[in-house]
């Protein structure tokens, strides 16, 4: 099994940027699907991105093309999500998750990380 922390939230203005990471601890993380989702109060948690294990592929939710892209390093076992242009609908903590098989549209992640809080101000 994998475990995941996330790492790298705060508190930054609009049009800031930050960058999440997500630490993976277990041998099969090169073997994962990896994405990112996010969870607002009162908010059901939403599908923000994902990546192919072998980073050939991404696929994002639109309300983030353009503006976040998500990344990783096998080798480190890190996973990251760059965040630009940050809009205040955009605050929601924010998990990392992996996938073993049948991934595409945010489905079947099943290992998740505690979450880190990103929040951003008007």
């Amino acid at each position: 099994q994998v475990q995941l922390v996330e790492s790298g939230g705060g508190m930054v203005q609009t049009g800031g940027s930050l960058r999440l990471s997500c630490a993976a601890a277990g041998r099969t993380f090169e073997s994962l699907a990896m994405g990112w989702f996010r969870q607002a109060p009162g908010k059901e948690r939403e599908f923000v991105g994902d990546i192919a294990w072998n980073g050939a592929s991404t696929e994002y939710t639109d309300a983030v093309k353009g503006r976040f892209t998500i990344s990783r390093d096998n080798a480190k076992n890190m996973l990251y999500l760059q965040m630009n242009s940050l809009k205040p609908e955009d605050s929601a903590v924010y998990y990392c998750a992996g996938c073993i098989a049948y991934c595409a549209n945010g489905k079947n992640f099943k290992i998740w990380g505690q979450g880190t809080q990103v929040t951003v101000s008007a």
